[in-house]
């Protein structure tokens, strides 16, 4: 890799939790060249803009992590803006990619893209087998049709464009908004909060049984830069032109129950955890089959404990700037 360190590379998406920790990792194996623009400088949504960028600059690498996001709230109020804005994004950037000539592009997607009824652990071979969670499904037809795009522009004009479906992602910069945060930031806050007011109980929604996997999103930035750089035989090895999209997580569960519990230990919080059997516990396990990743050579190292230790340490550094 030494000998590609001054390649040109662009992570769109950059502000976002997952694009900031790609150029982390970019920084920290010695990548000189990173490009990133702020939505002020370069509205991905202007493909116009996307055009002129991506001819001003002559970019080798292209990681697209530029989304537009939210909780379940927004996914409800706002469906047309999220199919519409997220098709466009990667319509512009992936189609601006193969005008000016970039060969390689990584295209970082999301585990909503499977049935709603899955089969756990859910493998790649599960898109486009069932109906989608209702509450997000623009969102993941988006996510599904930037996996196609990726095939399509490979199989027209053999580029080598990849895809990423990470699983649920926690860490720096994470969204801690009251309403539209996650569990892991939300329980972040709350746990926080909690031992602030020194208050002696917490509730929980449901019965703490469901199951979950959680990654950390600088072992997401470490598997996109991974299978971004991975050789191309070794990479078609392992996917079909049209199924080639490889699911990235940790391949380990926890229940709610369990997580609460880490959390508790890991802010200190010493009162009960009550959890709240008359709300609804959702969907009972949400696993990704990781073996294609791993059969690739890439595994997570960050352990749920210590990334929650990481999770908690950056809210408390950045708490006046994240509260929504």
């Amino acid at each position: 890799m030494s000998a590609d360190l001054g390649k040109t590379i662009f992570v769109a998406g950059h502000q976002g939790m997952v694009g900031s920790a790609i150029v982390r990792r970019l920084n920290a194996l010695g990548f000189t060249n990173v490009l990133t623009r702020s939505r002020k400088e370069l509205d991905l949504l202007n493909q116009a803009q996307v055009a002129s960028f991506f001819n001003e600059h002559k970019i080798d690498q292209v990681y697209l992590a530029a989304a537009k996001v939210g909780g379940i709230h927004a996914n409800n109020v706002y469906p047309a803006d999220f199919i519409y804005e997220n098709l466009v994004i990667e319509s512009n950037v992936i189609h601006g990619a193969y005008i000016n000539g970039v060969n390689k592009l990584l295209f970082l997607g999301s585990s909503c893209i499977y049935p709603k009824h899955a089969v756990q652990p859910m493998s790649e071979n599960a898109l486009l087998t069932g109906t989608l969670e209702e509450t997000n499904e623009p969102y993941a037809i988006a996510k599904i049709a930037g996996i196609k795009l990726c095939e399509s522009y490979n199989r027209q004009f053999q580029t080598d464009y990849r895809s990423v479906m990470p699983t649920n992602l926690y860490g720096p910069h994470d969204n801690y908004h009251p309403d539209n945060s996650h569990v892991i930031p939300a329980l972040i806050r709350r746990f926080h909060d909690a031992v602030q007011s020194d208050k002696e109980e917490i509730v929980i929604w449901g019965s703490g049984k469901p199951m979950r996997e959680f990654m950390h999103v600088d072992d997401m930035a470490s598997a996109s830069v991974y299978v971004m750089n991975l050789p191309f035989d070794a990479y078609a090895e392992h996917v079909q032109p049209m199924l080639s999209h490889i699911n990235v997580g940790t391949g380990v569960d926890c229940s709610i129950r369990e997580l609460a519990e880490a959390m508790a230990k890991v802010t200190n919080f010493k009162g009960r955890l009550i959890f709240d059997t008359s709300k609804p516990d959702g969907t009972p396990r949400k696993l990704m089959d990781v073996s294609r990743l791993q059969a690739m050579g890439w595994s997570a190292s960050i352990s749920l404990y210590e990334g929650l230790e990481d999770a908690y340490s950056w809210f408390v550094k950045n708490a006046s700037s994240v509260r929504g």
